[in-house]
């Protein structure tokens, strides 16, 4: 365990500033709780200096987050429970240091700035041009279905568009999975389903094949409330490779058996069809979390039934490790087993030191405790006694197709090489902004020399934790961002409430 927590988050965000964001539904914490939380983790010796009270207007229940590319870092949260928290947007620009405290606080005015529509259970998404897409959701807490789509900043004029295939899929479709696409295109997984969107009409280009479910039921699911969990696989340079989706655990409609695989694709690929492999065990609500070396961390979730309240049973305490590069069907390796049962609304993020942050339990089925502690899992590369490897980095501010120098300090671990990890907030199994890249390096003595992905589609502009590898021990990450702030995020939302960095 790392610290005892002081809510019970439904979401949480690695911060650019070091720190990491806590967001809970009201009633679920300690009384009187504020609904969001800041988490020092440089501090945990001192638990009353670990946590700082952040402040929000509306209920965050069931939101959206992600980071935006604006040139601090800021937090958007986006949708709620009920009522005005449903249109609610929320900014949080990330201040201090760890071990500094930070003084802002998050900034909500629905009165300046709100969403067109009302939405709880969204998905968000950072597009290539710099704006945020926002899909899907729910009008309201169990309400009708909200089968549509918007930008953030709102462009001059525009509506929503209406998406028929969510509307045909609810409640099957909600936290829908997004990814930007080496094309351009953005993919979209939402219950069996998946398809790939033109950036700019919002017209499918390409439907895929259904996602295969359980061997006697095709029709399971992978979004909420049949919630399993999904991540991008990672690219490589020179990055000419399709890119690749991989979607694990589930669950089926009716009886909710708890699916025992994952699935994967490459949407642009002439063959996509999707490749199934069995997990160790069955799993719904798990979540998984992009480690620096290029595997995957599998954990959380029960052994069966659905997302919600009260309607799973046998959390599945062991994680699973997801390593890409091996053979099919020989992908999967067992780790260690927890005490503590991480079900409904539970979380697990990459930090900047390696390790896995997992948080949350909300269950509220009589036999597992709401879960308060705040875990860390220790993947396998910290556990093989090697020193870590370590850089200074002058520019952190990239271009794209640009050469970068960092000065390494290396232990002759093995291979060299660099990864970039995209700012994540992690809720329902869905990673908002996760991506893994390894861009080319080349070293001489100890001077090593990044060259940067090429363009906006195979590394949309944003934030990104950037390792030293030394053989498989990554170093402790830095922060980098990358494209700019192509839609002028810094210069928005106007009104006098919101404080903006600029651009």
């Amino acid at each position: 365990m790392l610290i005892g927590g002081v809510c019970i988050p439904l979401l949480t965000t690695s911060g650019v500033n070091g720190k990491y964001t806590f967001v809970e539904k009201f009633g679920t914490g300690t009384p009187n709780s504020t609904g969001v939380y800041e988490l020092d983790v440089s501090q945990t010796g001192n638990p009353s200096a670990a946590w700082r009270t952040m402040n929000v207007k509306t209920d965050v229940f069931c939101s959206a987050s992600v980071t935006l590319p604006d040139k601090v870092g800021r937090q958007i949260n986006i949708g709620g429970w009920s009522g005005d928290s449903t249109f609610g947007i929320r900014l949080y620009w990330p201040d201090g240091s760890p071990g500094v405290p930070g003084v802002n606080d998050w900034q909500e005015n629905v009165n300046e700035l709100k969403l067109q529509r009302g939405r709880w259970y969204p998905s968000a998404m950072v597009m290539t041009n710099g704006s945020v897409l926002v899909v899907g959701g729910e009008t309201g807490s169990n309400a009708p279905a909200q089968p549509n789509l918007e930008l953030l900043p709102r462009p001059a004029g525009a509506g929503v568009v209406y998406c028929d295939w969510l509307q045909r899929t609810d409640p099957y479709n909600l936290y829908p999975f997004l990814a930007v696409l080496p094309s351009g295109g953005i993919f979209v997984g939402y219950y069996n389903e998946a398809r790939i969107l033109d950036p700019v009409t919002f017209n499918t280009i390409k439907t895929l094949p259904n996602m295969p479910g359980a061997v006697n039921n095709p029709g399971a699911g992978r979004t909420y409330p049949l919630e399993g969990t999904a991540m991008i696989l990672p690219q490589y340079a020179p990055f000419t490779a399709p890119l690749g989706i991989l979607i694990c655990g589930g669950s089926t409609i009716g009886a909710a058996i708890a699916l025992d695989n994952c699935v994967s694709s490459q949407p642009e690929a002439a063959n996509n069809a999707w490749t199934l492999e069995r997990m160790p065990s069955q799993r719904v609500m798990p979540c998984m979390t992009a480690l620096p070396d290029g595997t995957y961390m599998i954990l959380n979730g029960a052994f069966q039934g659905a997302a919600g309240f009260g309607l799973a049973t046998g959390p599945n305490l062991n994680a699973v490790l997801y390593d890409p590069s091996k053979p099919v069907n020989q992908r999967m390796s067992i780790m260690a087993n927890t005490t503590i049962a991480r079900l409904y609304h539970s979380e697990a993020i990459l930090m900047q030191d390696g390790r896995v942050l997992v948080s949350g339990s909300d269950p509220q089925d009589g036999k597992n405790p709401q879960e308060y502690r705040v875990e860390v899992f220790v993947p396998p590369y910290l556990l093989q006694g090697r020193a870590r490897p370590s850089f200074t980095i002058a520019n952190k501010d990239w271009g794209y197709g640009a050469s970068i120098p960092i000065t390494v300090r290396l232990n002759g671990g093995g291979t060299t090489r660099v990864s970039m990890l995209g700012a994540e907030s992690s809720t329902h199994g869905n990673t908002m902004g996760q991506r893994t890249l390894f861009p080319a390096v080349s070293c001489s003595g100890t001077t090593c020399t990044i060259t940067t992905p090429p363009n906006k589609n195979v590394c949309p502009p944003g934030w990104y934790q950037l390792f030293l590898l030394d053989g498989p021990t990554p170093s402790i990450s830095t922060w980098v961002r990358i494209g700019g702030d192509p839609a002028g995020l810094g210069n928005w939302p106007p009104g006098p409430t919101f404080k903006k960095p600029g651009v």
